[in-house]
């Protein structure tokens, strides 16, 4: 342990524990498979032979890991709250409660929930208290026109063009989903971008294209915009407003991460709904977010913000405010179906987000006949623990260099 003796040692070495429960975690391993972000696929192996899939945010997942793999191993993976705090605890020294390593903790406390769910037989969803819904609704993450580093004469207006977005929507909504989001933070012009502003120009741009995706598809799908917290209060404040009348679903991260003022500001200004919280770790980074009534909806990314317990203290604390919650998710399939699980649990998780439509073997990563998705949702699974299966093969097809796939 970093930075002194460690006197909230959370480890239990030789507790009482009934024979068939009386095992041990003997390995933590992770694997980086390159999907259209870099997966970061994590394993738990016990003296009971069976292992748990779980999945850490894009990062350096992998450093961390064999950090906490002393104080893991040896540890029985049944108390998985104790095991989540003990890592964070073990990662103090390293920004361990609110900074990436949570994305760590996230994915081993994952694979937890799915070596346990094996054991006993239950889906992880059981294991977390139950369900309220059968299958969790996704909205795909889309992209129009084409990246601007492979059209570097075309002017971007043409490639990012209102039409450009209407077209994508349409083939999304053809798809059977009935809910997307596009980015909106394209640059279409020359600009100080230190500043955060944008010209009234660029503002009518953006505004256009809302304009031309709503009329494609009409005002019944949930459609959402993304700025990837880029802009000051003001412009922000400026897209928010010229926005209202689309009835947008929210208006995704318009501001820097950090600023709880900013956020209430742009929220404040008008009735398109804001969203944020994909870069917030633990329900304490969210906590200023929900009692100062900041933001309209929250969006905790399950594979960074500390795992699939904390996600429901997240919601739980949301929920309390009366604020719904749509998740972040860049993941694999494999956190992808762990987000499933968790936001099956909690009554204010309407939408988890899906990013990965131009991943062609997404689906094959599983073993599994029918697509994950279908008509737009995705059901909870009712076999064990998470309640998939990795194709190893497939898996080893895209692992990034100098990994090696784990063997399952």
């Amino acid at each position: 342990m970093l930075g002194g003796v460690g006197w909230r040692d959370l480890q239990m070495d030789g507790s009482r524990r009934d024979d068939e429960r009386d095992i041990e975690i003997t390995d933590v391993r992770c694997v980086v498979i390159e999907g259209n972000f870099p997966w970061n696929l994590i394993k738990v192996e016990t003296s009971a032979g069976e292992y748990g899939l779980g999945e850490a945010f894009p990062g350096p997942a992998s450093e961390y890991i064999e950090f906490l793999r002393p104080g893991l191993v040896g540890q029985n993976p049944f108390d998985i709250d104790r095991l989540t705090e003990h890592m964070t605890q073990l990662l103090s020294g390293l920004g361990g409660s609110l900074g990436y390593s949570q994305a760590a903790v996230s994915g081993i406390e994952t694979a937890l929930f799915d070596v346990v769910g094996k054991l006993v037989d239950l889906p992880a969803y059981q294991l977390m208290g139950g369900k309220y819904r059968d299958a969790v609704r996704i909205y795909c993450d889309c992209h129009a026109g084409e990246a601007l580093a492979e059209s570097s004469d075309a002017d971007p207006r043409e490639i990012y063009s209102p039409a450009s977005y209407a077209d994508a929507a349409r083939e999304v909504i053809d798809e059977g989903f009935d809910a997307l989001k596009f980015d909106l933070d394209v640059r279409i012009e020359d600009a100080d971008t230190a500043t955060r502003r944008l010209s009234n120009d660029a503002v009518e741009h953006k505004l256009a294209i809302v304009e031309a995706v709503r009329e494609e598809i009409g005002a019944d799908p949930a459609l959402a915009f993304d700025l990837h917290w880029n802009f000051s209060v003001e412009t922000a404040e400026r897209i928010a407003r010229g926005l209202e009348e689309y009835d947008l679903a929210w208006l995704e991260d318009p501001v820097p991460p950090e600023g709880v003022d900013s956020h209430r500001k742009v929220t404040a200004a008008a009735s398109t709904p804001i969203l944020a919280g994909e870069n917030l770790t633990r329900v304490e980074g969210f906590l200023p977010f929900l009692t100062e009534q900041a933001v309209d909806i929250i969006a905790p990314d399950l594979q960074k913000a500390g795992g699939l317990l904390e996600f429901r203290k997240i919601a739980t604390v949301a929920d309390a405010f009366d604020m719904p919650v749509a998740p972040h998710n860049i993941s694999s399939p494999v956190g992808t179906m762990a987000s499933v699980h968790a936001c099956a649990t909690v009554p204010n998780a309407f939408a988890l987000e899906w990013h990965a439509r131009e991943v062609e073997w997404w689906d094959d990563l599983l073993v599994r006949e029918e697509p994950l998705i279908e008509d737009g949702e995705i059901a909870v699974p009712e076999a064990p623990g998470l309640g998939i299966e990795l194709d190893t093969e497939v898996a080893a097809e895209h692992t990034a260099p100098g990994e090696e796939m784990f063997e399952l």
